[in-house]
């Protein structure tokens, strides 16, 4: 993971807060909570790496959660610091680190974890599968988890409205139907890997967790960015509707795979007698 991805997320630590605010991204935020929900033990310690300015944490602590942070801005976790305090929630730490190295932590230290964003920026498969033993490791046996990936599968489809000009090289955007996809520090986003379905459950897998489930966490308005920014903008109680159909058909095995973000619910395997 670049200092080009820490200086990106050192400049828009406020746009990532509101992000998941918007009513599109909003969709990924409720489709998430839905999971953490469903699969999550009902009280415990949680670690939350790439936890940004804080918007899961947040959610996590109303929920009666004991949160540690980490997140390579240091930028997003003073404000994220911030922010808790300012609504009366306090975390039991929260530290700018690499998810590829969580040292600070003893071994089997957590109930449950977030891994959402820091795989999105490690280009090579060998620093993700560091991030993945990591995290892990740091799970009690039979602990679960939520992994996320951006889905190159689902970038294809959002293109047609938030990017169009990638159509025009017909080469690089056929790339996108691939299991891996890289893109460079100068494009729209910033220095990252798109990782479709099959090959992020293999580096799963491979990292010693259980898949229990997958969500394509903008369920089936996927791709809809315009049209569902306009209808919350037009008819709210529309939005609502969109809003539980998204968390509804987030899970279903016609939209799961075709979303921008693909969120794995993984159990880290061990000893306990219920893995």
């Amino acid at each position: 993971m670049s200092d080009v991805v820490r200086r990106y997320y050192d400049d828009c630590v406020e746009t990532e807060w509101e992000r998941l605010a918007t009513p599109y991204r909003r969709l990924e935020l409720s489709c998430t909570l839905r999971l953490i929900d469903e699969y999550f033990p009902t009280e415990g310690r949680v670690i939350d790496v790439g936890s940004g300015p804080g918007r899961y944490a947040v959610e996590l602590l109303r929920r009666g959660y004991r949160v540690d942070l980490v997140d390579l801005s240091e930028r997003a976790v003073e404000f994220a610091v911030k922010r808790l305090g300012e609504i009366g929630l306090e975390a039991e730490s929260a530290e700018a680190g690499d998810a590829r190295d969580l040292s600070r932590f003893d071994d089997a230290t957590f109930d449950a974890g977030l891994l959402l964003g820091p795989l999105y920026h490690l280009v090579d498969a060998d620093d993700r599968a560091r991030a993945l033993s990591e995290f892990g490791r740091v799970l009690r046996p039979g602990a679960p988890g939520i992994v996320g990936f951006i889905n190159p599968w689902g970038i294809l489809r959002s293109g047609l409205f938030e990017f169009p000009d990638v159509f025009a090289d017909r080469r690089r955007a056929e790339e996108l139907l691939g299991t891996t996809f890289q893109v460079g520090e100068r494009s729209v986003f910033t220095e990252a890997a798109f990782i479709a379905p099959p090959q992020a459950l293999a580096e799963i897998r491979t990292a010693g967790f259980a898949v229990e489930a997958r969500a394509g966490v903008e369920g089936f308005a996927a791709g809809m960015l315009e049209a569902v920014t306009r209808i919350a903008s037009e008819n709210p109680a529309s939005f609502e509707t969109i809003e539980q159909l998204a968390v509804q058909t987030c899970v279903h095995p016609a939209y799961r795979d075709c979303t921008e973000h693909l969120h794995v619910v993984v159990r880290r395997l061990g000893s306990d007698p219920a893995v």
